[in-house]
């Protein structure tokens, strides 16, 4: 079987994406997701996202981790998915999108995509871990998927990956885990950020939930006031727009790229 397909990135957070709206790929073949995702033996992704029908929406957006498995929402790749559904036909430029955090709302706007986020929840702030036999700071909130938000004096230096892994598979967010972001204000409506993504293991050059999250957060804590620049490892630039409420922020969307690089045929064999 051959299946066509897209490679494209926002803020340098990569994806393979498909056309999946006859529902014909294998996505119980967790090995073939993950080998496809491999950049040494396959094409090479940080996510894998299906175009599916929806019967409440213009089209179900279904997220793959690298690992094969799959999330329930990835901010990035709804912008790219978002794109490539306008350009396929599958959606005009206002657009709702069906994912298993809940239903999104996105809008072309001359080359950049506006997502309006799922409502964060599962707030936590002011909150301490144990990490190293010592206590770090964090917030946390869900934004589609979970995230723990940590500021640090020196992103710079930060070691993202050995204090990034201790956060994800801390007991403290156990079973799943979480993503974990370190963050440094960078003015009164900006910020920096670099995040350890769960499912890819490691750093990743951008994460939108993981933006949106650290937007929100920081905000909390009285760094920043929306709407919010957040800058990631890659170098590009989010805008995070939220009303603070109370109880924590409501209104959420994101504003960034959406870039196609190419597209290509995989074949699928059993």
């Amino acid at each position: 079987m051959k299946i066509n397909f897209w490679k494209m990135h926002g803020a340098s957070n990569d994806f393979i994406l498909m056309d999946d709206r006859k529902e014909t790929c294998p996505t119980g073949d967790v090995k073939w997701l993950e080998a496809i995702a491999s950049r040494k033996t396959g094409i090479g992704c940080e996510g894998i996202i299906l175009i599916q029908k929806s019967k409440i929406a213009d089209f179900r957006m279904r997220f793959f981790n690298p690992d094969g498995r799959e999330a329930d929402m990835c901010g990035n790749g709804a912008r790219c998915v978002a794109m490539l559904a306008y350009d396929i036909g599958a959606a005009k430029s206002k657009m709702k999108i069906q994912t298993a955090a809940g239903i999104l709302s996105a809008e072309i706007l001359k080359g950049l995509v506006k997502i309006w986020m799922t409502e964060p929840k599962d707030w936590r702030l002011n909150a301490k871990l144990a990490i190293n036999e010592k206590k770090v700071a964090y917030g946390f909130v869900n934004t589609g998927v979970p995230h723990a938000v940590i500021p640090v004096k020196n992103l710079a230096g930060h070691d993202v990956n050995g204090i990034g892994a201790k956060v994800r598979y801390h007991r403290d967010f156990a079973p799943k885990g979480t993503n974990a972001n370190f963050i440094a204000a960078t003015g009164p409506h900006s910020i920096d950020v670099r995040t350890y993504e769960r499912g890819v293991e490691s750093e990743t050059l951008a994460c939108g939930t993981g933006i949106t999250a650290s937007a929100l957060v920081a905000n909390k804590l009285g760094l920043v006031k929306p709407p919010v620049k957040v800058k990631a490892a890659s170098g590009d630039v989010l805008t995070i727009d939220f009303q603070p409420t109370a109880q924590g922020a409501t209104a959420v969307t994101m504003l960034g790229p959406a870039v196609h690089v190419f597209q290509g045929t995989l074949e699928y064999r059993k």
